[in-house]
């Protein structure tokens, strides 16, 4: 008798259990979803897509003005004219707004994700630094999706970026990065640190 009477509140017990296991499996399942992007509306992906932009430094590069503390917001995202000077060469910040001639006008969403994660435009051509594309990589799709709708969204501005310039032909005006130091300088391995 005592077992049975035990046994009836334990039943109960697990029943609960499993029933809270199903509600709580089924909220989570619901709200880690990957169709937020989805849930949000076009004007809440422009929002989301401009905060991205700012806090990811974008004006800072391609906004005129913005490396010297006075960024043009009527120009804004509209490419650079001040270079940036490496071993690669010197390349400068392109023109990021709608505009189909000078712009990203003629890309897609799709087009401007993969050149954000991949450092690689539209026709293939590589994505020269300082363009930290490796970190933009790491964005969620709803935030990869929401930069490309903002950029799509803001007012296009006719700007050609100048050309890149090939190692050794100097820039009228840029921002030089030497050679890199030996610590810097990329490997094929990394170091053996049971040496020194």
């Amino acid at each position: 008798m005592k077992l049975s009477s035990l046994a009836l509140p334990a039943a109960a017990t697990l029943a609960l259990a499993v029933a809270l296991a199903s509600c709580t499996k089924t909220s989570t399942t619901t709200s880690s979803d990957s169709t937020a992007t989805a849930a949000m509306t076009p004007d809440q992906k422009v929002a989301r897509g401009k905060y991205l932009v700012s806090v990811l430094g974008c004006n800072d590069c391609h906004t005129p003005g913005g490396l010297y503390g006075a960024p043009d917001m009527n120009r804004m995202l509209s490419g650079s004219e001040l270079g940036w000077t490496g071993p690669w060469g010197t390349s400068y910040p392109a023109n990021l707004t709608p505009d189909p001639t000078t712009g990203l006008g003629n890309y897609t969403d799709d087009d401007i994700v993969t050149a954000l994660r991949t450092g690689h435009k539209k026709d293939g051509a590589p994505i020269l630094p300082p363009m930290p594309w490796p970190i933009y990589a790491n964005l969620t799709d709803d935030d990869a999706y929401s930069v490309a709708a903002f950029l799509k969204s803001i007012p296009p501005v006719v700007h050609a970026a100048p050309k890149i310039l090939q190692p050794g032909v100097k820039a009228p005006a840029a921002l030089v990065f030497p050679p890199p130091p030996a610590w810097d300088a990329p490997r094929t391995a990394p170091p053996d640190s049971t040496k020194g």
